[in-house]
């Protein structure tokens, strides 16, 4: 494979991806609006600035760049309160905006896509251990989002006209850390995710809520499945490199879903005593109640991604600590901060 486009390669997970694929010898192609994404990550790289809708755009693209073999599809807006609050913008930006670009990629004849979703849209289960048999039921405009484009690619390598199109969705869980060589990590020091409150409480003394204390696990906060961001890139570059073995041309079903995590259930409580651990200092934490749209959360069973993709994660929690860490401290003294 020589050269893959990367919608949102300029947001935490795209460019990651991207590094990694250049660190196997192949070329990404980065689409990205700048609307979170950072100019900086893609510098020395091949970048486009513009929306995912945008049809010239994506012929300008392919035009330049003919041997684009695959795409993976990472850019999507993803914080769910604000996707609460603004559900006709979440719906829109992840939504429709996806469709149109499966209308370019399908009439550019790029038959091969891999799609960014999330463990969000599980249903809970009594164990918090799912499979990706396990049922869904998203419980937020985000994660609706989400399920409603897995339904939606499914049925696209289902329809008239697209009899060559084949999918692999990968259902990330909980993305931590940040490309160990610090090339990319999270582009706002004051992200809204767990890791990432933890890291500004740290940093500035302010004190860290857990919110939702009462959930049906082991301590009463949520449970989450914490995937180092390298690992996750690394499976992309997996479902790239095997795409034709998961998903032949040829098959009767030309869509695959695949989790992405690490196959263990850490609670939030436990998160605040690694970080603890990590840092060799105690934070003021405090609780209150969930936020609009938090669930109890899940972790994964990684046995398909194992058996198909021949991944496995290699990272653990200390390191995705430490190296969101250093990233943070790199980042800030870069920005000036």
């Amino acid at each position: 494979m020589k050269k893959v486009l990367i919608t949102g390669g300029a947001g935490f997970i795209g460019s990651t991806v991207a590094s990694a694929l250049l660190d196997r010898g192949i070329t990404p192609v980065v689409l990205d609006d700048l609307s979170k994404g950072r100019a900086e990550f893609v510098e020395d790289r091949i970048f486009y600035r513009g929306d995912v809708a945008d049809a010239a755009l994506l012929d300008r693209i392919f035009a330049e760049h003919p041997d684009i073999e695959a795409a993976v599809h990472c850019a999507a807006k993803i914080v769910v309160p604000e996707s609460v609050a603004k559900p006709l913008y979440y719906y829109r930006e992840n939504v429709a905006k996806t469709i149109d670009l499966l209308d370019s990629l399908q009439r550019l004849g790029c038959t091969r896509v891999v799609f960014s979703s999330s463990a969000s849209i599980y249903a809970p289960t009594p164990d918090a251990r799912v499979d990706e048999s396990s049922p869904v039921d998203a419980n937020s405009p985000y994660a609706r989002t989400k399920q409603m484009m897995e339904q939606v690619l499914q049925d696209w390598t289902r329809g008239e006209g697209a009899e060559r199109q084949r999918v692999i969705t990968l259902r990330y869980f909980n993305p931590i850390g940040a490309d160990p060589r610090l090339r990319t990590g999270l582009q706002d020091l004051n992200p809204s995710h767990a890791l990432g409150k933890l890291i500004e409480a740290h940093s500035t003394g302010a004190p860290f809520t857990v919110t939702g204390v009462d959930w049906a696990t082991r301590d009463g906060s949520g449970i989450r499945d914490y995937v180092h961001v390298q690992d996750l890139a690394e499976a992309h570059v997996a479902a790239l490199l095997r795409f034709d073995e998961v998903v032949a041309p040829d098959a009767a079903d030309r869509y695959r879903v695949i989790n992405v995590g690490t196959g263990d259930g850490t609670t939030v409580r436990e998160l605040v005593t690694a970080f603890e651990q990590a840092v060799g200092a105690e934070l003021d934490v405090r609780e209150a109640g969930p936020r609009p749209g938090d669930v109890i959360g899940c972790y994964a069973a990684v046995d398909t991604a194992r058996e198909l993709l021949g991944w496995q994660p290699r990272r653990g929690i200390a390191e995705g600590v430490a190296d969101a860490l250093a990233w943070r401290a790199k980042w800030a003294a870069r920005l000036g901060v």
